[in-house]
């Protein structure tokens, strides 16, 4: 029986291509894709039974894609983060240090949020970021103050479960 390395370099050498290109032309940039594309071998590797594999080109689509999402993710969040900056006074822009820092949290939040609809995300960010009540997260995402209660309800029951955890 193959060791774990030796399994992992003939998936590698098999698909490390096939799977670059793929990556490339959702893409659009042969670096990116170079960074995808090994992330998703990484978590690969990570795997325990790489034996027990039966599709690997769909199992490495999966991961790649899954990368790729968590990355156009992490883009969203530090763009809105930026506009945030734009419209803050100049005396309030933190290091590089800090912005690091609050990006990541903001990832964080983005993950622990992850199960809850686009929608009940901007509730709990709006009432916890922004300290807008009820109605006026309502009346900026165009929804009822019931409903916006529901997603903070959501959010918070979201919240316990991963403190839990």
């Amino acid at each position: 029986m193959p060791s774990h390395h030796q399994l992992f370099t003939s998936l590698f050498a098999q698909h490390y291509h096939w799977l670059r290109s793929r990556v490339s032309r959702t893409l659009g940039c042969p670096d990116r894709a170079d960074d995808v594309t090994a992330d998703a071998f990484m978590r690969l590797l990570g795997l325990q039974d790489l034996d027990g594999i039966r599709e690997p080109r769909a199992l490495l689509s999966t991961i790649a894609k899954r990368l790729m999402i968590n990355n156009w993710r992490r883009a969203d969040l530090e763009q809105a983060y930026l506009a945030t900056l734009n419209a803050e006074p100049d005396n309030t822009v933190p290091s590089p240090e800090e912005y690091a820092m609050l990006l990541e949290s903001l990832v964080q939040l983005d993950q622990l949020l992850g199960e809850l609809s686009r929608q009940a995300k901007a509730v709990f960010i709006h009432r916890l970021f922004d300290d807008m009540t009820y109605e006026q997260i309502g009346w900026q995402l165009g929804i009822s103050r019931s409903r916006v209660h529901q997603h903070m309800e959501q959010a918070f029951l979201c919240c316990l479960t991963a403190l839990s955890e």
